[in-house]
């Protein structure tokens, strides 16, 4: 009927053994234990973690001396465990967590776990985790990639343009976020460094690197140097040369402290697939275009020459359809409507004036007004020919699924052209239209290679159909169709998508009327992804179960 214990005597403590007080002891024991291990563990003598030490060995044996007996006395169990394990590991916050997780896109458990091994400093986190991805990169390097992105970039005022393929393993990482920016980052980075021509060192031409060898072995500088350390100093100089033309040896633009190669392992290491910089092409408006510079005030003079010329042309002229007008006058007049001058003007983009005229000459048939005013067109068009066209637009067209896309220079002779909409317009749907043809190679039948025309006609000779044919017969037969073979890849020869009533080649000539300038598709380049890779044809079933045995 006692009220209970509250307190332990040291009387109590060394009487006869009763359960309450060898209770109150063992408590005791445990409250003691804790404290001294508590005491030893924070001024960095003994850490119970299974492999973390931080005292010198003498240190740690009179550590483990003064605590022996409290431990025989008092085991420590899992739980006390924690309580040291918690003492004893570094603290990382949510907050610095997300931040190492935002500056490297790596994983919340890889970023916790690089913040403890590093003692919570962020910058040796990153390095950590960048030594880790490294490792992880290396070893999908060898994976085959053929899936990716075409990807282009047209600078501001569209002078200068790359198109690029950047390649991964599956269709499901390439239509992400982080692979696209990627990608649109790597054709940016093409544009920002002129002097690059080609993704790494390992695609540098032998014969220039061979070339080069010996225009620096010849230098005059080098000549009082020994034999051997002359080889060293050439080596290390054409290296030199050859990095400064390989795109994975530049400082990334979005991080000069890294190189374009550091950013790609870091992606791959973050993204979990191999990735390649495949191929690139980088069109800058006019280049190798000889511009023509000639006298201002001779120009001028033969100019106005060629317009007095013409004036008295246009007299003489008029003398003669004198006659001509007088008969015609006779005629009834055909009256044309305003909303058939509209319809004509929107279809063919000429004058007001012209579209009547047009309507009045083939009495109101559209296709007929049509015909006469692309006559009209290609006429003047002829005359302009002749002149240089060095300005225009580098533009892009990248198909829907980033699967196709093309790079296209179109030239014309002022920039104030360039900058117009009908200009703008006919360049976009010219890209548009190498796109939709794939088997276009090259923009006229002038590119044709005599030698592949030669190699086609040959072939075309030897066909048994033509056996029987007499010799002119059958070398008019050939002609026409290599022709055909060579017009089906020929841009200009082809149905102009925008109006299948025409050509490439005629929709550029009545462009030219139109403007007033001189147009000529120049080059372009068209890309297709994965087109000439292997790609790997596992069975699922078994590369399931080689990962599962992993």
């Amino acid at each position: 009927g006692s009220p209970p214990n509250r307190g332990i005597s040291a009387a109590r403590l060394s009487g006869p053994p009763t359960p309450s007080t060898m209770q109150a002891s063992t408590a005791l024991q445990a409250s003691v234990a804790t404290t001294v291990l508590l005491a030893v563990m924070l001024v960095g003598t003994i850490s119970l973690a299974p492999a973390r030490v931080s005292a010198p060995m003498s240190a740690r044996a009179t550590s483990m001396a003064a605590v022996r007996p409290v431990i025989r006395h008092y085991p420590v169990t899992p739980r006390n465990m924690r309580v040291f394990a918690d003492v004893s590991t570094p603290q990382v916050s949510a907050a610095v967590v997300k931040q190492l997780r935002d500056k490297t896109g790596v994983g919340m458990m890889q970023c916790k776990k690089a913040l403890k091994e590093s003692d919570g400093d962020l910058d040796k986190a990153e390095e950590y985790l960048r030594a880790k991805g490294i490792a992880g990169a290396q070893k999908k390097a060898g994976r085959i990639a053929a899936e990716g992105s075409i990807v282009s970039y047209i600078h501001a005022g569209s002078r200068l343009g790359v198109i690029m393929e950047v390649n991964c393993e599956t269709d499901f990482v390439s239509r992400g976020d982080s692979f696209k920016e990627l990608a649109e980052s790597f054709a940016m980075q093409v544009a920002a460094n002129p002097e690059v021509e080609y993704v790494s060192t390992d695609d540098a031409d032998p014969v220039m690197v061979a070339r080069e060898t010996e225009v620096i072995k010849a230098m005059e500088d080098l000549q009082s140097k020994p034999e051997n350390i002359r080889d060293q100093i050439t080596a290390g100089r054409v290296a030199k040369l050859v990095k400064e033309k390989a795109l994975l040896e530049q400082p990334y633009i979005m991080d000069p402290t890294k190189t374009v190669s550091q950013a790609l392992v870091e992606a791959i290491s973050k993204l979990g697939e191999n990735i390649k910089i495949r191929r690139f092409q980088r069109f800058i408006l006019g280049e190798g275009i000889e511009k023509k510079v000639g006298d201002l005030a001779k120009e001028v003079e033969e100019q106005t020459a060629a317009m007095q010329k013409q004036a008295e042309e246009k007299k003489d002229e008029k003398k003669e359809e004198a006659p001509a007008a007088e008969a015609s006058a006779e005629k009834p007049k055909v009256a044309v409507s305003a909303k058939a001058v509209k319809a004509l003007r929107d279809k063919t983009g000429a004058g007001m004036m012209d579209c009547k005229k047009a309507l009045a000459e083939s009495n109101n048939d559209v296709q007929a007004a049509e015909d006469f005013l692309r006559k009209k067109g290609i006429a003047g068009a002829a005359k302009k020919a002749g002149r240089t066209a060095a300005e225009g637009l580098v533009v892009q067209y990248i198909h829907p699924g980033s699967r196709m896309g093309v790079l296209l220079e179109l030239n014309c002779e002022t920039d104030f052209v360039a900058r117009g909409e009908k200009f703008t317009d006919l360049a976009d749907s010219l890209a548009m239209q190498v796109a939709a043809n794939p088997e276009v190679e090259y923009v006229s039948m002038d590119e044709v290679d005599p030698a592949a025309r030669e190699r086609e006609f040959q072939m075309e000779m030897s066909r048994e159909d033509l056996a029987n044919k007499p010799e002119n017969i059958r070398e008019q037969i050939v002609k026409g169709r290599v022709d055909k073979i060579f017009k089906e890849r020929a841009l200009l020869e082809q149905d102009y998508i925008m109006d299948n009533s025409k050509t490439v080649g005629q929709a550029v000539k009545e462009a030219i009327a139109n403007i007033g300038e001189n147009i000529v598709v120049r080059r372009f380049t068209k890309f297709k992804l994965g087109e000439g890779l292997e790609k790997k044809a596992d069975n699922f079933a078994e590369e399931v179960a080689a990962q599962m045995g992993q």
